[in-house]
């Protein structure tokens, strides 16, 4: 009984800082809205890598060449001509260039062929670095799955006015549909969304994230830090904080996505999630098993207490009053991002109406698949990212296991 009651405290102590984190969040995002876009708007150029048909693909690309903001190239790369987004982009990038909006952003479409020391979305990367323009003052690097706002850019942008700020970020944003796993995803997701805010713990989201050229040539990032990854994010992440520059996560720059992915795949998909982070972030790794052992631990144990035949009435309902405010907390926390998701999103409020409780519903259960994931990478060094499969040796060096051509692939 005193082990349980001294985990249930650490646990709803946590439980607690987490649900004011929560309301940190929310208060972040209603102040963000408040603010004008700002007039910092210099030269920039937003570098896409793509592969395979996600979903939206089409109208997502459209976004990105319509950015409200006055001069920037965009620049999409794949590994080859065979894949099946250079065939859509084709199409999307000759329609713009008869289009009125075609002056409002140079857009090109790059091959960068396949490498057997880097990932293919970070030599994608590489590839189009060597196509920004000479005068293109800010780095821009997102993801097609993403379905950004027509400010998205300028709100990007906007922080790295203040010198202080080396990096912008946003973030991705899941919203569910009918189907069980993407309500689970989008739960599972915003779990780790949330943890970004007005702190110098911030990580770079490599789908919504900007910095000024001069500084991304400054700390050696393309020659140093995207040598030998597959994580273009934890390795930029790095190489910012090895530089004690600072990120700022900016609000407004979460960027809706979908998946209508299996439960399978949505394992597979968490798993190379924590996997990454085991290998190239090896602190929040262990903090986050630590923590998530704390919560499984703390419910194995009141829960034998509970229907352990025996046990005193009074220790039962101890137990069952700790679990139950745990669990109560959790699902708060999980109402604020459905909260947040409306305020963010009000386009999207017929979607969130039908399926934006899965926020707060499902919030019991993402624990238990954290934990999953986090053991998972413990022994796992092997991800899938769209066909290629790939062993992580270490954050410097990975091996091409497998190479498939893919059509339509889930991130």
């Amino acid at each position: 009984m005193t082990a349980f009651v001294i985990l249930a405290i650490f646990l709803t102590l946590q439980s607690l800082w987490s649900l004011r984190e929560g309301f940190q969040f929310l208060n972040l995002i209603r102040r963000s809205w408040k603010r004008l876009p700002g007039l910092y708007h210099p030269p920039a150029a937003v570098i896409i890598p793509c592969k395979g048909l996600d979903p939206g693909l089409e109208e997502n690309a459209a976004r990105f060449l319509s950015q409200d903001y006055p001069a920037y190239q965009v620049i999409f790369v794949v590994a080859s001509r065979d894949d099946a987004a250079w065939r859509v982009l084709t199409k999307i990038l000759s329609a713009h260039a008869e289009s009125e909006r075609a002056q409002c952003a140079k857009a090109s479409l790059i091959v960068a062929g396949y490498s057997d020391t880097n990932g293919e979305k970070v030599h994608n990367l590489l590839a189009g670095l060597r196509a920004v323009e000479p005068e293109a003052e800010i780095l821009v690097f997102a993801d097609i799955d993403g379905r950004p706002s027509s400010n998205w850019l300028r709100f990007l942008v906007a922080p790295l006015k203040d010198a202080a700020v080396t990096m912008s970020t946003g973030f991705r944003w899941y919203l569910p549909d009918a189907s069980f796993t993407s309500k689970l995803r989008a739960a599972w997701d915003a779990s780790i969304a949330t943890m970004l805010g007005e702190h110098r713990h911030n990580f770079a989201w490599g789908g919504s994230m900007a910095i000024r050229k001069a500084d991304f040539e400054r700390l050696k990032v393309a020659e140093s830090y995207w040598q030998g990854t597959v994580s273009d994010d934890y390795a930029i992440t790095r190489a910012v904080r090895k530089a004690r520059g600072a990120i700022h996560f900016e609000p407004r720059c979460l960027v809706i996505t979908r998946n209508d992915a299996g439960f399978r795949d949505f394992l597979r998909w968490t798993n190379r999630q924590i996997i990454i982070t085991r290998v190239y972030n090896a602190r929040y790794w262990k903090l986050g098993i630590a923590s998530y052992s704390l919560y499984a631990l703390t419910f194995i144990l009141g829960l034998f207490m509970i229907l352990m035949p025996g046990t005193p009435a009074g220790r039962r309902v101890t137990a069952a009053a700790f679990l139950l405010t745990i669990l109560a907390l959790g699902m708060a926390k999980g109402s604020i991002r459905t909260v947040a998701a409306r305020e963010m999103f009000p386009e999207e409020k017929d979607t969130l109406r039908h399926y934006g409780a899965c926020y707060w519903q499902l919030a019991p259960l993402v624990p238990w698949v954290m934990l999953f994931n986090f053991v998972s990478a413990t022994f796992l060094r092997r991800i899938e990212w769209r066909g290629t499969v790939y062993k992580l040796k270490s954050m410097y060096e990975l091996r091409v296991i497998r190479r498939e051509a893919q059509q339509k692939c889930s991130r």
